[in-house]
């Protein structure tokens, strides 16, 4: 039995959790690097009989389940798998299995917060300039949060923390969701806006929505042409909820700011136009990527895979 423990681009897996269970079962192969293509995946993986993914990280199109022949089982951190194919795996006869981990959304507000406090005050460039030992010399003033305005985009768990940590800040926080109420956006902690009135107000714009086709572009050309100048644009959802040429065009404009965890292209090449983009704050998509979060993920995902080595699948995935 041949296990492969896919997208441990961090090299945390290992000591995530206790693999010894599954050591003296199976063999197990740690992939700590991205696939180049789906050749290069289907090269590499078509020996496995267990496959364990991170979530949204290496995608598994019905092309590529085809020409896995000896996949039994795919275990998948968390429970949402927009890159995975699962009818096509169910049409296989792979059994699927799933994990909760960061199920609060702690992890990613956090890092959402940090974003927002590294834009505004300018922390990389602070920190860039005192290692050069120009100290302040070529950094900018930043600005003051307390009293400024906060609109948070999607108020479910993660949307709802940000909103909190605004309000511990000091600032005024606005919500808008397509399906969000005045009455829900009281209970989550903020005051129900119109988008428009939002993008308007805010001066940090937070964005906490599920990427699917009704909010793919939800922000677009004439959404960030309402933003204050110089506002805060923080995403540590889905690249595809904003319009990125019109994103480019306004940083490059110097019209907002910008804190990235999420890209159209991951692992982001090096020629990408956001790499060299200004007023940035870019981090490789380590929103839930926690030692708690990991910790969590790889030992219900030992368990998972257990499970089914011993004839009784859990944790099935359930559409």
């Amino acid at each position: 039995m041949k296990i492969a423990i896919l997208d441990d681009w961090q090299n945390a897996a290992r000591a995530s959790a206790d693999w010894t269970v599954l050591e003296h079962r199976a063999e197990l192969v740690f992939f700590h690097a991205p696939f180049a293509s789906e050749d290069e995946a289907a090269t590499a993986l078509a020996g496995f009989d267990i496959i364990m993914a991170m979530r949204e990280r290496t995608p598994f199109p019905e092309s590529l389940i085809a020409r896995l022949p000896a996949l039994k089982m795919f275990n998948l951190t968390g429970r949402r798998a927009r890159l995975i194919d699962m009818a096509a795996m169910a049409a296989r006869g792979i059994v699927v299995s799933t994990t909760g981990g960061g199920d609060n959304g702690s992890a990613t507000a956090e890092l959402a917060l940090g974003l927002m406090l590294a834009v505004a005050r300018g922390v990389p460039q602070g920190d860039a300039a005192i290692r050069t030992g120009n100290f302040q010399a070529g950094t900018k003033a930043g600005m003051d949060l307390a009293g400024k305005t906060l609109g948070v985009i999607g108020l479910g768990r993660i949307g709802q923390t940000m909103a909190r940590y605004g309000t511990a800040l000091g600032m005024k926080v606005l919500a808008w969701s397509q399906n969000l109420t005045p009455a829900q956006a009281v209970e989550g902690g903020a005051v129900y806006a119109p988008k428009a009135e939002l993008l308007a107000q805010a001066d940090v714009v937070s964005l906490h929505l599920v990427f699917s086709p009704r909010t793919a572009g939800i922000l677009g050309e004439a959404d960030i042409a309402l933003m204050k100048p110089g506002a805060i644009l923080i995403n540590t959802s889905r690249a595809g909820l904003i319009d990125q040429p019109a994103l480019l065009t306004a940083l490059h404009d110097g019209r907002i700011c910008a804190g990235l965890d999420v890209f159209d292209a991951e692992p982001v090449p090096l020629d990408h136009p956001l790499l060299n983009a200004p007023n940035t704050v870019l981090t490789p998509h380590i929103g839930y990527g926690t030692r708690d979060t990991f910790a969590e993920f790889y030992t219900q995902s030992i368990a998972n895979v257990t499970a089914f080595l011993d004839g009784a699948p859990v944790n099935l995935f359930v559409p």
